[in-house]
C-alpha cells in the first residue's frame, strides 16, 4: 500500500481536490490523506484532517477567521508541517500533492521544504509553475505542473490536468513504497554498505571531479553524488548532508562563495560549508574555481567590475576575475567556516596551487599569481594552529595525479581498502 498526501484549501477548492483525490486513488494501491489548510472550516467525510482540527492539534487552537493574510499562511504552513512529520514518521507519505495558486503553492512547498526528503514524491499543480521557479523548489526536488488554467472551477482542460496530476503522483507514491519496503529488506546487507560520497563540480573542474569519481568508484564500494555547483547544488549537498544522506565530501568546488560574497548569481548563501562540518563528516576541501564570480550575459556585469578580466563563457554566462581583496575575504570565509569543526582530524584543505580552475592555469584566461597567493596565504594563516591538514599541491585542479591523490586521501578517512 502507498499513501498520498493532498494539501489544499478546502474552503476555495474543495471540488478540485476532491477531483484530485479521485483520480489518485483509480491506481490500485493508493491511499489518501486529505489535509484542509484553508481559512474557513469545511466539513466532509473526504477531509481527513479537518482545518478546526489542524489547529487545535497544533496552531493552540487559534482563530484564524480574520487573521491577516501572511499571518494566516504561516500559521497554516507550520501546523501542516506537523501534521504531514507526523505522517510521515508513522510511515504514512509516500508521495505528496497540492493544487492551487500562489499562497496555496508557497505553503505546500514549505511544507514538502522543510519536512519531507530528497527522494520522496512531490507535486504541485500551480498557476505559478511558468515562470521563476527557483523560490519554490528551492534545493529540493519539487516537480511543478502548471495548471494552464487557474485551479478555479472543473472544466475540462483543469480535468485532464489534474487527472494526469493525479496518476503521476499515485505512481510516483507506489515506486516509493516499493523502495521503502525493499531498504527495510536490505537492513539485514549492511555489511555490503557503499559509502555515499558528495562531490562538487563546474564545468572548469569537470576534469578533476571525473577523475575522482572514476578511481573512487573502481577502486572502492563507493557511489558519487555530484552537485553542480550553481548555487541550488551546493544548498542540496548541504540539505543531504543533514538529511544523513551523504556519508563523506569532496568539496573540489567550492566556488559558490564566490559569489555570495562578490554579488554573483550562482550563490548558495552564508551558510555554505556549514553542513559537513557541523556533521563531522570525513571532508576534503579543496578551491577549485574561486577565481570567478559568474553573472548572466556580457551586458548583466556590474559596472563595478568593468576594469576586471571578463570572459564570455557563453552567451549566458560571464565570469569576472576575483580580485586579491576579494580572494582574501574568500579565504577567510573558508577558514572562519571549517575552524568551527569539532573533529579536525575529519577535515583536509588540498590547494591546487598549479591552478584553481581551467582559466586560472598557467596561460589561462584568468592566470593571476598574486590574487591566487593572496588565496592560498590567507587559508594557510586562517587555519593556523586549528588542527586542520592543509595539503599544497603543485598541480592544478584538474590533474588527474591531483584527483586521484584527494580520492585516496577520502579514503583514507573512510579506513577502504582498495577492492574491499
Amino acid at each position: 500500500m502507498a499513501y498520498v498526501v493532498i494539501i489544499g484549501t478546502c474552503d476555495t477548492k474543495l471540488q478540485e481536490l476532491l477531483f484530485l483525490r479521485d483520480q489518485i486513488k483509480e491506481t490500485a494501491g493508493v491511499e489518501t490523506f486529505l489535509i484542509d489548510v484553508g481559512r474557513k472550516p469545511v466539513v466532509n467525510k473526504a477531509i481527513t484532517i479537518p482545518q478546526a482540527h489542524l489547529l487545535s492539534n497544533h496552531g493552540d487552537g487559534a482563530d484564524v477567521s480574520n487573521m491577516p493574510r501572511n499571518e494566516l499562511l504561516e500559521l497554516m504552513t507550520g501546523c501542516a508541517s506537523k501534521a504531514v512529520q507526523d505522517l510521515y514518521r508513522a510511515g504514512l507519505v509516500d508521495g505528496i500533492v497540492s493544487a492551487g495558486g500562489s499562497s496555496g503553492t508557497a505553503l505546500a512547498a514549505a511544507v514538502m521544504r522543510d519536512v519531507l526528503p530528497v527522494g520522496l514524491p512531490k507535486l504541485i499543480v500551480s498557476t505559478m509553475a511558468s515562470g521563476d521557479t527557483r523560490p519554490v523548489v528551492g534545493e529540493t526536488d519539487i516537480t511543478l505542473m502548471h495548471s494552464v488554467v487557474d485551479v478555479a472551477g472543473l472544466n475540462p482542460i483543469l480535468r485532464d490536468i489534474l487527472s494526469n496530476a493525479g496518476a503521476s503522483i499515485a505512481n510516483m507514491a507506489l515506486s516509493h513504497a516499493a523502495r521503502r519496503a525493499k531498504k527495510m529488506e536490505d537492513t539485514a546487507a549492511e555489511s555490503m554498505k557503499r559509502w555515499r560520497v558528495g562531490i562538487t563540480m563546474f564545468g572548469v573542474t569537470t576534469p578533476g571531479v571525473d577523475a575522482i569519481r572514476a578511481h573512487l568508484e573502481s577502486n572502492y564500494p563507493v557511489e558519487t553524488y555530484v552537485f553542480h555547483a550553481v548555487g541550488t547544488g551546493g544548498r542540496a549537498m548541504e540539505r543531504l548532508i543533514r538529511e544523513g544522506q551523504l556519508d563523506a565530501i569532496i568539496d573540489l568546488t567550492t566556488t559558490e562563495i564566490c559569489d555570495h560574497l562578490g554579488g554573483g548569481v550562482l550563490s548558495a548563501g552564508g551558510g555554505r560549508l556549514d553542513a559537513a562540518v557541523e556533521a563531522s563528516l570525513p571532508n576534503i576541501v579543496s578551491l577549485g574555481a574561486l577565481d570567478m564570480i559568474n553573472f548572466g550575459p556580457r551586458d548583466t556585469v556590474p559596472k563595478k567590475y568593468e576594469d576586471r578580466v571578463i570572459f564570455e563563457h557563453n552567451a549566458t554566462v560571464t565570469l569576472v576575475r576575483t580580485s586579491p581583496e576579494q580572494c582574501r575575504e574568500i579565504g577567510d570565509f573558508i577558514a572562519e567556516k571549517l575552524k568551527k569543526t569539532k573533529r579536525s582530524d575529519m577535515i583536509e584543505v588540498w590547494i591546487p596551487k598549479g591552478g584553481v580552475s581551467m582559466l586560472a592555469v598557467p596561460g589561462g584566461a584568468f592566470e593571476d599569481s598574486q590574487a591566487d597567493k593572496v588565496l592560498f596565504e590567507t587559508i594557510k594563516t586562517g587555519l593556523s594552529g586549528s588542527g586542520i591538514k592543509i595539503v599544497e599541491d603543485e598541480r592544478d585542479v584538474n590533474d588527474k595525479g591531483f584527483a586521484r591523490d584527494i580520492a585516496e586521501a577520502l579514503a583514507a578517512k573512510l579506513g577502504l581498502q582498495k577492492g574491499g
